[in-house]
């Protein structure tokens, strides 16, 4: 190849690339609104409250941030609103060990943060970040019926078995050897402040009494 061909090669292909890359700008900047949900009152406040606390001096939202705590990109699709309102209020309340402080929120504060964190988990990701690891991968055998509910409902994001899962909610990984009676497992999951009355876990009054016995029974079966 001449040096002249060359030369035009070069050009037009950098002019190729160069208006390639003008149209996908322009496609993606069309389609930006359509993937984040409408931001009311409520979320901008909570936005506000966001940085005043510099929530994000210890989580990320998007990638940004610092990874010492959890991401909260997806945080009202993880945990229940009620529970992460109750944490964020008063995180020691609910777990003892919380490295999180308290910071002192006041009620319009903390529900204008929720929708702001509502919000966020409504903006389409691409799937992103990814669920974590099931426990069913670290057990390495097939799931019972308990085990398939217990990760429909994405117990993991809150409580762990064998090192994998969160860490919002007590770990299960001995739940059976520390309350073997699968009735109390499903008045548990019925009314859990009935019976624990500083839990912020939510109630499942949406599962049938046949799936509240399987959740219990796979709970009792944690030794």
């Amino acid at each position: 190849m001449s040096n002249n061909a060359a030369k035009h090669l070069f050009i037009w292909g950098s002019v190729l690339c160069f208006v390639i890359l003008i149209v996908l700008t322009v496609d993606t900047m069309g389609k930006l609104d359509s993937r984040a949900p409408e931001i009311t009152a409520e979320v901008d406040a909570g936005k506000k409250v966001w940085h005043k606390y510099d929530c994000i001096g210890c989580h990320t939202i998007l990638g940004n941030g610092s990874y010492f705590a959890p991401d909260m990109t997806k945080a009202t699709v993880r945990k229940p609103k009620g529970y992460l309102k109750k944490f964020i209020m008063n995180p020691r309340a609910i777990r003892p060990d919380a490295a999180m402080p308290v910071l002192g929120l006041s009620e319009k504060e903390a529900n204008d943060l929720m929708a702001f964190l509502d919000w966020m988990s409504k903006v389409d990701t691409n799937n992103w970040p990814p669920p974590p690891i099931l426990a069913q991968a670290a057990a390495g055998k097939a799931a019972s019926a308990g085990q398939v509910l217990f990760q429909q409902h994405d117990c993991a994001a809150c409580h762990q078995i064998r090192g994998i899962g969160g860490v919002a909610g007590p770990d299960l990984t001995n739940a059976g050897s520390k309350q073997p009676d699968p009735e109390w497992h499903i008045a548990h999951l019925k009314d859990p402040a009935a019976l624990a009355p500083d839990s912020a876990m939510p109630a499942f009054n949406e599962l049938s009494d046949q799936e509240l016995r399987d959740l219990a029974e796979y709970l009792v079966t944690l030794k």
